[in-house]
């Protein structure tokens, strides 16, 4: 060559610079740095020269040269035969022909930055040389013609490990990607081995001389052709016969297949850049290999049916799961058609979470396939893809296989395994008549409701039932008994009644297979009783037992429990004929009543309809009932009792005494020794007017005037001392108004003298100032200032004075009142009721004035205060 370095960039157009004087011999362009490092000549004579390129740089319009030194090891002169440059720019490998291999160690882009050593010596040439860095440790690989060796760089003795006893001819080693794991490949001409800097890894049988190997982006590049290895005598000549044909092949390590296989002629190297190959042959023409992308590599699989390869490669490239799934179901479709169903469902199986589960189903829903879809669905179940058709499904599936095993597997799993919905699978288990295997899953994973059914109405298992109910937490045990409870007193009719007796008073869950409560902290929790009592329906003996007992536990207990119960005593006191036990249950009955804890309207309708008759008696006089406990011995013509009963509460409710004298007056039995006594109170409480007495009495044909006659002759004789009483009260009043009426007109015409010498506020002698009241009061001044709340009046008299005066103002509002009683007497139908309201408000209350005489109406002013002052004068003096 002419010395001469061609540079081609992705524009392709060719740029060259003039390295050399003489030729180029071997080029390493860095991946990661604008570093290119030459070996060439500049002079006749074996005298190789190392030159590095800094190709962002210029000088005179070429790549600036940053170093030169000679490529000669130990001064012996050597041909190059391989060169290797690591990419941190902290070391430079160059390997010979006479077996030696010289390291550079430091910036070998600078001289005084780095030194060189032989690292390597022995007798058979160099053939290549990579270097591999994992982290912090740098390893040199060193191949020749016979052996391959691994020198460790990060360690200062650089220690040396033979890793084989063959090598491979010049070119054809290479270093793996980091995906690879780096490691160094050597290509013989009947394997290629790829090796660990402390170990030889996989070996791969390409059989052929190799010319060239080369590793890409996952992709090993192998040149061969049919001819013997070359000798060490031949070693140097890199020259071909034109007609032998050279075979390039590309191999997809990972997915084993080839990706590309096709002859040449007289191939000098091939170069990979920008995602491609690039074969330059020595005619002077340059072939581009470009790779297909992921999908057209897969339609071509597709077509020729290698789906493991497909699957294979997809990975590789990482495609998503999605394209996987697509390429998964039509390696199932393929394989369906060809009658693999095993294989088929595999494939199908990879597609769960992407694939619709109904396009599988419906593929595998024949009789003679339904192990393959049994297996589909349980994939599907463990992925937790399942819906309740697809549960379903599978239970029918083990059901019509009659696989109990696979069943009891499916049903039993573990908490963190269960894929599927607990309560379909209950329900098909029901259906498909494995009530064992349902109440298990339902008792598993505490679905209390399914199993309490299983076991009531299919099992028919109440004893069981009711255990299990015991066990439960108290929410869950008070809603179970109260949808069972019925079902489970008419079979266990003492059991239930004591866990019902649990419930309502301390319940605490027992544990699983003891009898013994299970500890509970915090509050106490108790069901209303009341709740339950319907759950006893035709079992009044456990009612009972049941409400007896929650009386005495709980003596706070609702009141329906007291109701119950007492109806439950009341019917047995009724229809008992034994005298001693019969006043036992009206003893028991009463101090129901006497509880105070019954509802008042329902105990009373309980002791009428059992005619419980001291219950009744009890209850009337509880509500202040009085008329009722009178017109009840009037119904049972007990007329002792109704006239004990009018003096017992005749306080209470006046109106008895009158009821009690009608009641006996219908009566035409000789009832005269009754209707005596009642007159009598009547008479000494002036409760009826006499003559409503004589029609009450007229009545009945027994009274005759013998009975009254005292009654009469008391009435008459005060009715002559009250007239007596009220005249000598009227003489009194005209006397008292004559003398006003003097007082009144002595004020008006005649001075009034004060004579009084002693304050009436504190009792001493009075002094001037003073102050002096026409109603004869006089105080100091100081203690008139002191002690009165007004001017005008006087401190003594002021009390008396207010109420008069607010008599006066009721008086003025109540004689508005008198006329819209008028008018709303004249409109209303019911005369009487207007009456009784007016009367409810105290408007006909009696209140006496004293006013002037007809003819003083024109009275000024001043006379009317006097006389005011004067009234209440005499109103305090009464």
């Amino acid at each position: 060559m002419d010395g001469q370095i061609w540079l081609l960039p992705r524009s392709m157009k060719l740029e060259s610079f003039q390295a050399y004087k003489l030729r180029v011999t071997h080029l390493h362009q860095l991946k990661q740095h604008s570093i290119l490092v030459s070996v060439g000549q500049d002079e006749e004579g074996i005298n190789p020269l190392v030159k590095v390129w800094n190709l962002d740089k210029k000088d005179s319009g070429n790549p600036l040269c940053t170093r030169i030194f000679p490529a000669i090891p130990g001064n012996k002169p050597t041909e190059v035969s391989c060169l290797s440059v690591h990419e941190n720019l902290n070391f430079m490998a160059i390997g010979f022909t006479d077996g030696s291999v010289v390291l550079t160690k430091g910036d070998i882009t600078r001289d005084r930055h780095s030194k060189t050593l032989t690292l390597h010596e022995g007798t058979c040439p160099i053939t290549g040389l990579s270097f591999r860095q994992v982290g912090k440790v740098t390893h040199l690989f060193v191949a020749t013609l016979e052996k391959v060796h691994c020198y460790t760089l990060s360690i200062k003795e650089y220690p040396r490990l033979e890793l084989d006893t063959h090598g491979c001819g010049l070119r054809c080693s290479s270093l793996t990607d980091p995906s690879q794991d780096s490691q160094f490949i050597v290509a013989g001409d009947e394997c290629v081995y790829l090796y660990q800097p402390d170990e030889r890894g996989p070996c791969f049988a390409f059989d052929g001389q190799k010319l060239l190997a080369h590793w890409y982006r996952g992709y090993m590049l192998l040149l061969t052709k049919d001819a013997k290895s070359p000798s060490k005598a031949a070693f140097a000549s890199r020259e071909t016969s034109p007609s032998e044909k050279q075979l390039l092949t590309i191999y997809d390590l990972d997915n084993k297949f080839i990706a590309y296989s096709a002859p040449f002629d007289d191939i000098i190297d091939v170069l990979a850049e920008w995602g491609s190959f690039y074969v330059l042959t020595r005619d002077g023409k340059m072939f581009v290999l470009q790779e297909k992308d992921t999908q057209t590599k897969l339609e071509m699989l597709f077509k020729k049916n290698l789906f493991v390869m497909a699957i294979n490669l997809a990975k590789s490239q990482h495609l998503d799961s999605d394209g996987l799934s697509e390429i998964f179901r039509q390696y199932g479709d393929h394989l369906y058609l060809k009658g693999d169903h095993d294989g088929a469902i595999q494939q199908y199986i990879r597609t769960i979470g992407k694939l619709e589960p109904s396009y599988v189903i419906r593929k595998f829903l024949d009789a003679q396939r339904i192990h393959n879809l049994t297996a589909y669905l349980q994939a599907l179940h463990r992925q937790s893809l399942a819906n309740a058709d697809h549960t379903t499904l599978l239970l029918n599936c083990y059901t019509k296989l009659k696989d109990s095993s696979k069943l009891e597997e499916f049903i039993k799993s573990s908490e963190s395994e269960v894929h599927f919905d607990v309560e379909i699978a209950i329900k098909v288990l029901r259906q498909a008549g494995y009530h064992s295997h349902a109440v298990f899953l339902a008792e598993k994973h505490a679905q209390h409701e399914w199993y309490l059914k299983i076991q009531l109405e299919d099992l028919k298992n109440y004893l069981e039932a009711l255990r299990y109910i015991g066990r439960l937490p108290f929410e869950q045990a008070e809603s179970n008994m109260k949808r069972y409870g019925k079902t489970l007193m008419h079979h266990v009719p003492d059991g239930t009644t004591s866990l019902l007796k649990d419930l309502c008073t301390d319940y605490k869950p027992k544990k699983e297979g003891a009898d013994r409560e299970t500890p509970q902290r915090g509050l106490e929790v108790k069901a209303n009783s009341e709740e339950f009592i319907p759950i006893f329906a035709n079992n009044r003996r456990e009612l009972k037992a049941f409400l007896e007992h929650m009386i005495e536990v709980e003596p706070f207990s609702p009141a329906g429990v007291y109701d119950t119960l007492l109806e439950l005593r009341l019917h047995d006191w009724a229809h008992e004929e034994e005298p001693e036990q019969k006043k036992v249950l009206q003893g028991a009955a009463l101090f129901l009543l006497h509880s105070d804890n019954t509802v008042f309207d329902k105990a009373l309708v309980l002791c009428q309809m059992h005619n419980f008759k001291e219950g009744v008696l009890y209850l009337y006089e509880k509500g202040k009932l009085y008329q009722q406990i009178m017109h009840y011995h009037m119904q049972n013509e007990e007329y002792g009792k109704v006239v004990e009963a009018c003096k017992r509460y005749g306080d209470q409710e006046v109106c008895l005494w009158e009821q009690a004298l009608g009641y006996f007056a219908r009566k035409e039995e000789d009832c005269k020794a009754y209707i005596s006594q009642v007159l009598q109170h009547i008479d000494q409480n002036n409760l009826m007017p006499p003559l409503l007495v004589v029609q009450t009495l007229a009545h009945n044909s027994t009274a005759t005037l013998s009975v009254i006659k005292d009654y009469l002759v008391n009435k008459l004789q005060r009715e002559s001392q009250q007239i007596e009483d009220d005249e000598r009260k009227i003489r009194q009043y005209r006397e008292e108004t004559a003398h006003l009426r003097t007082e009144i007109q002595d004020l008006r015409t005649s001075a009034k003298i004060f004579q009084k010498t002693k304050c009436n506020m504190c009792s001493s002698p009075l002094e001037l100032p003073s102050v002096h009241f026409l109603c004869s009061h006089s105080f100091h001044q100081h203690c008139f200032e002191s002690y009165a709340d007004s001017e005008a009046e006087c401190p003594t008299c002021m009390p008396e004075n207010r109420k008069v005066m607010d008599m006066l103002r009721v008086q003025d509002q109540k004689r508005d009142l008198h006329d819209h009683f008028t008018r709303q007497l004249r409109s209303s139908n019911d005369g009487f009721s207007v009456v009784a309201d007016y009367f409810g408000r105290g408007v006909f209350n009696k209140l006496t004035l004293v006013t002037d005489p007809p003819g003083s109406r024109a009275a000024s002013s001043l006379e009317t205060d006097l006389q005011r002052d004067l009234l209440t004068h005499t109103k305090r003096n009464s």
